[in-house]
């Protein structure tokens, strides 16, 4: 792609208001959500229960899903190099959000589309779908943060915008899980739920959301400089990466914070072998989104007062404080539960707006520092630092089921229990803990600062 020329610039140049670009990025960013909850929330109870898939095809399944987040994450760094490299009359990043969103929709909606065939026809029929829509929301969502970065010139600006976008994401999130439900059963036109239901309720939310997500480039404009014409290389990209410290701290506090996932990832399996009753994770799930969303909102009035490293590593130590405290006051009493897990939501809330925002600055800081600017690569780290949080997650509080050998149908135990519990309390606050040190070696420029 060719550098533009002098009149591409002056029309490059004519940018929206301020208002009108916030608000179309924080539209962008909820429809975008309410895709991806969509998928993460309902794919596998669709396939069970829709497409009938088998106890041994859901175990295929699992290994497509694991796989291909794997190439997800691998493909994130892989993306941002191209998007840095691009050059046309619309910016480097603008395009990208153009040409994903129909494959994103698309793909959504043949992932609940199952055909009616084969159990073998259908696992391969959904690897291949899933595998092909993991790299298109990749596609969409690196240039989507990465745009955030370069439209705001101010950090007060940007940090507001970031907020907000992660506020909606997290509304996105409750209405896209307690409002699929009804709304596949409505599209079903039966007294229960169907296949098809399913379907045209997965379609109609895609081509909405995704509709929504391309706001962002008809209202947007990327930053204009110097650097954003240059053309890059594959080496210029990894070295100045390599240089950016305080990006770098960022990503190992992220990583390192990886238990603030734990209760997301498996909340709703200690619910039942704590209560005995799954339909609690509803509460839980509410609290924690009730949090982030409120936190998300105030953030920007925090960093008013204090600057984002200090946020980071005071929402760290709060986080640790808080889960420890939850797991001396036991989880006998659901109420106290609830309120110590909205609180730790608050503190995660924090957290997820000042990760963006700190990132942000780190590019700008680069930027004077080499004069290379990076937005595409560098959040292309925020996508895949988050999803390896949620990866190792995961795996933690898998190992801790296995640990306290739970399984469908054995009987529950206090030990049990109790095993569980240290690993959505004790497990988070250690990680919170350790992933504020990093933040402590977080530095800008003198210019920045």
């Amino acid at each position: 792609m060719s550098t533009p020329t002098s009149t591409e610039n002056l029309r490059i140049e004519k940018r929206p208001s301020t208002r009108k670009q916030s608000l179309a990025i924080v539209t962008a960013g909820f429809g975008q959500n309410v895709v991806l909850t969509t998928v993460t929330t309902f794919i596998l109870v669709y396939l069970i229960q829709y497409a009938h898939i088998s106890t041994e095809g859901i175990a295929v399944v699992t290994g497509i899903i694991t796989a291909a987040k794997i190439l997800d994450a691998v493909s994130d760094p892989i993306m941002g190099s191209i998007i840095d490299m691009t050059r046309t009359r619309w910016g480097k990043l603008r395009p990208y959000i153009l040409f994903s969103a129909a494959p994103v929709a698309i793909l959504t909606a043949l992932l609940f589309a199952v055909p009616d065939s084969s159990e073998a026809v259908k696992l391969v029929y959904f690897g291949v779908c899933y595998l092909l829509w993991g790299f298109a929301y990749t596609a969409c969502d690196v240039p989507f943060w990465g745009l955030i970065g370069s439209a705001f010139g101010t950090s007060t600006v940007r940090n507001r915008v970031v907020s907000n976008v992660r506020a909606f994401g997290a509304i996105a999130l409750g209405l896209a899980t307690l409002g699929m439900p009804w709304l596949a059963l409505l599209l079903s036109f039966s007294g229960e739920a169907t296949a098809r239901g399913w379907s045209l309720a997965v379609a109609t939310t895609s081509v909405i959301g995704m509709g929504l997500f391309l706001l962002a480039f008809f209202f947007t404009r990327e930053k204009q400089t110097a650097a954003a014409h240059t053309r890059l290389t594959f080496r210029q990209l990894f070295s100045t990466l390599a240089k950016n410290t305080s990006l770098l701290m960022v990503l190992l506090g992220s990583v390192l914070g990886f238990g603030r996932y734990i209760v997301q990832a498996g909340g709703a399996v200690f619910v039942v072998i704590a209560y005995g009753n799954e339909g609690y994770f509803t509460l839980i799930g509410a609290a924690i989104i009730a949090g982030m969303v409120i936190a998300s909102f105030t953030t920007p009035l925090l960093l008013k007062r204090m600057s984002g490293r200090a946020l980071a590593i005071w929402s760290s130590i709060a986080g640790a404080i808080l889960y420890l405290a939850m797991y001396v006051a036991g989880f006998d009493n659901l109420v106290a539960v609830v309120v110590f897990i909205f609180l730790t939501g608050l503190t995660l809330g924090v957290f997820l707006v000042v990760q963006a925002t700190m990132i942000a600055d780190s590019v700008d800081d680069v930027e004077q520092r080499t004069g290379v600017r990076n937005d595409g690569i560098s959040f292309a780290t925020l996508t895949f630092v988050s999803k390896i949080m949620t990866a190792v997650a995961v795996l933690v509080f898998g190992l801790f089921i296995v640990i306290a050998g739970y399984h469908d149908g054995v009987h529950v135990t206090a030990q049990m229990q109790q095993v569980v519990w240290v690993s959505i309390t004790v497990v988070p606050a250690v990680s919170c803990l350790v992933s504020a040190v990093p933040f402590l070696f977080y530095r800008l420029g003198a210019k920045r600062r």
